[in-house]
């Protein structure tokens, strides 16, 4: 398996020890973190500088991933003091992947056609529970 970096792994320092365990030593499967330079190969005999390495760069990213986090919510407590309303308008209906079918979705669904035989025949895309909201928020 290749991965680009440690972080890639997990989202603490646990998670990422604990995915790398079980990709290296259950599984048997040859990582290799591209960043970071490392090969870690089961079949080899178990590094001591490859443990040092990894704790030290799992601590690293999970406290740059804390600093990001810090830094946004700090960010965005900033703009609601200015009084800078956060998110989209209420009742904004974003674009979705159905508008280029929506004619033809809703004179389905007006005829009873079931949900699940638009997506399946009619469309050959998209999910039940999608169409059924998209549906639902656009009936107005």
């Amino acid at each position: 398996m290749i991965a680009s970096e440690l972080s890639r792994l997990g989202r603490s320092i646990k998670e990422t020890l604990d995915t790398l365990d079980k990709l290296v030593n259950e599984k048997k499967a040859r990582l290799i973190l591209v960043k970071q330079n490392l090969d870690l190969n089961p079949e080899a005999k178990t590094n001591p500088t490859n443990k040092i390495l990894i704790t030290v760069f799992s601590m690293l990213a999970e406290l740059e991933r804390d600093f990001i986090s810090e830094r946004t919510k700090e960010g965005l407590r900033a703009r609601v003091a200015k009084g800078i309303k956060l998110g989209k308008p209420k009742g904004t209906i974003q674009s979705s992947m159905y508008d280029k079918d929506k004619e033809k979705i809703f004179h389905l669904h007006q005829l009873g056609v079931p949900l699940n035989k638009i997506i399946d025949t009619h469309l050959n895309y998209g999910k039940y529970f999608s169409l059924r909201e998209y549906i639902k928020k656009r009936a107005g």
